[in-house]
């Protein structure tokens, strides 16, 4: 096994062995560190996620954005192009399905779906990151290949991509490989990185 792979092994099991009280909280701490955050507050297009396997909660975040009147979009597995996401909107009363891995998504209208490059903040999952804002997702490669825009300069600029995740998923330093879009920052239940 590789050390990345151990490396992603042992930090999903950190995260899946916090009890519900220790998840509520930190998903609490969460709204409460993001809350205060201008580009958050500039943001009326924002993507999240539902959370999976351990994963810090942004429900409280959701919620929130739904009481002050941001549109909401979760990612939705794209139908054709393998390892790539398409954002649909999401309230409280819309249709859901499993997708292949098993994950609550909203059901899919491709009418009704927003651009990547049209979002103003993505907030995404990781497995683990360190204090320089780098991080390591399941690996899979969906959000750095929706995402990979970014990494041309002349490009579009699009969203604000934030990582979410339990402080005890930060390590002292990760890899970073050729193809990782970098993020904007990272906030844990405990602070914000870089």
């Amino acid at each position: 096994m590789t050390t990345r792979k151990k490396l992603r092994k042992q930090l999903r099991s950190k995260r899946r062995s916090l009890s519900p009280k220790q998840q509520n909280t930190a998903a609490q701490n969460l709204l409460r560190n993001i809350r205060c955050r201008s580009d958050f507050r500039r943001s009326k297009h924002v993507a999240l996620y539902l959370a999976n396997d351990g994963e810090i909660n942004p429900m409280p975040i959701i919620q929130y954005c739904w009481k002050v009147g941001k549109k909401v979009y979760l990612p939705v597995l794209h139908p054709i192009l393998h390892n790539r996401l398409w954002f649909v909107p999401y309230t409280e009363s819309s249709p859901m399905v499993r997708n292949i891995y098993g994950i609550k998504e909203p059901k899919l209208f491709p009418d009704r779906r927003r651009s990547a490059w049209s979002l103003q903040m993505v907030l995404l999952p990781l497995v683990g990151f360190d204090k320089y804002g780098n991080r390591m997702g399941m690996g899979g490669g969906y959000y750095d290949r929706t995402f990979s825009f970014k990494a041309n300069k002349r490009g579009l600029r699009g969203p604000d991509l934030i990582g979410l995740a339990h402080e005890i998923q930060r390590v002292e330093e990760l890899p970073v490989e050729s193809w990782d879009i970098p993020l904007t920052a990272i906030i844990s239940d405990v602070n914000c990185y870089p």
